[in-house]
Order: C-alpha cells, then sequence, then structure tokens
C-alpha cells in the first residue's frame, strides 16, 4: 500500500495521474498547504523540503518501507516499480527523461512564478507580471513545437513527461495563456482530458 501526501496543486495531480494509470493501491493523505499542514513534523520526517507530494511506500526496494518527496523522482520510481510509462528502448528512455526534467526545471517553476504574481503577490509588480509572463508564453510555445504532429509528447506512447507537464497547463487561465496560440498543445490537452484515469487522478485529493 502506498501513503501519498498531497494537495490540490498540478504537482500533487502528477502523482495521483500516474497512481491511477498504474492502479496501484494507495491512500490519500491532504496536506492543506493553507492550514500549514506541510510544516507539521510528522509530514516533515518524509518530506524534508516541506513541499507536497510525498508517498511512502511499504513495498520499497528489498521489501523495505521508502519514504519518498520530490515529484520527479516520485514518477520515475513508480515508472520502474510498475514497468509502466516509461520508455524502455534507450533513446527514448532518454527523451521522456529529458521532458520530464525540462518540466520540474522550467514549466513548472517559471509557470508557478506567474501563478504567483498574477494572482497572489500583495503587491502588482508589473516588471515581474511581464518577466513570468513572457516566458510563459515562451515555454509553452516550446512544448506547441514538440507537439507538432505528435499525440503524445514523447510520441507516439503516453509517458510520466504527459504526466508532468498536463496538469500544469490545465491552469494556463493563471499564467494568461491564450490556448488559440498553442494549438497542438491544445489538442493534446483534449486527448488528455479524456483519459478516465487522468480525470480521476486530477480530482485528488
Amino acid at each position: 500500500m502506498i501513503d501519498l501526501y498531497t494537495w490540490g496543486t498540478p504537482n500533487g495531480r502528477k502523482v495521483s495521474i500516474m497512481l491511477e494509470a498504474t492502479a496501484l493501491p494507495y491512500v490519500v493523505h491532504p496536506i492543506n498547504l493553507q492550514a500549514g499542514d506541510q510544516f507539521k513534523a510528522d509530514f516533515l520526517a518524509i518530506s524534508p523540503n516541506n513541499k507536497i507530494p510525498a508517498i511512502s511506500d511499504d513495498e520499497g526496494p528489498d521489501g523495505k518501507t521508502l519514504h519518498l518527496f520530490e515529484s520527479g523522482a516520485i514518477l520515475l520510481y513508480l515508472a520502474e516499480k510498475t514497468g509502466n510509462f516509461l520508455p524502455t528502448e534507450p533513446i527514448k528512455r532518454l527523451e521522456c527523461l529529458q521532458w520530464l526534467m525540462w518540466q520540474m526545471g522550467s514549466f513548472g517553476p517559471l509557470l508557478g512564478q506567474a501563478h504567483h504574481f498574477n494572482r497572489f503577490a500583495n503587491e502588482k509588480i508589473p516588471y515581474a507580471i511581464n518577466r513570468y509572463r513572457e516566458e510563459s508564453r515562451r515555454l509553452w510555445g516550446v512544448l506547441n513545437k514538440q507537439l507538432d504532429g505528435h499525440t503524445f509528447v514523447v510520441d507516439p506512447d503516453l509517458s510520466i513527461a504527459d504526466f508532468a507537464i498536463y496538469p500544469w497547463t490545465c491552469r494556463f487561465e493563471w499564467q494568461e495563456i491564450n490556448l488559440e496560440e498553442f494549438p497542438n498543445v491544445k489538442a493534446w490537452m483534449e486527448r488528455m482530458s479524456h483519459i478516465e484515469f487522468v480525470q480521476r487522478g486530477m480530482a485528488v485529493p
């Protein structure tokens, strides 16, 4: 049984999508970020960076209980544990890892800054708003180019790269993105939205 510690954010939803996709048994433990649950000692023992998501797996490597944080690391672990959603062919595997790292290093953090300055900052700072709006548009353009003629990010198969990227695109309005400017991403989002396990994962917690 896997214990999932999460909240309704793009990073959290990456892992719930993966768990639904692999049909691994799991229990959800909501970590209410607004209430400060992420700073409680029992959660910090699992996720020392006080970030969701995190998991505990009582059937980890060598049969030992595993605690794991960082959504990208969790996706890789679950893919390797189940043998699903990570290509085995070396070049395709590296392509998948490349796009996973792109999401972890660029698409998530920079879009997260757009969310902050567009919606949550107490002071409206035009420089910051413009900077992260334009960087968001650039990154969407990178993704749009990758999806040109592709069914999924690492064509032709669905992978953890799709699971990592998709929840962030769903908050396009927070990033002030016009989907009509990125038709390949829009079409991919539509495909992703019709997958039942993606729908279930997006509803967690």
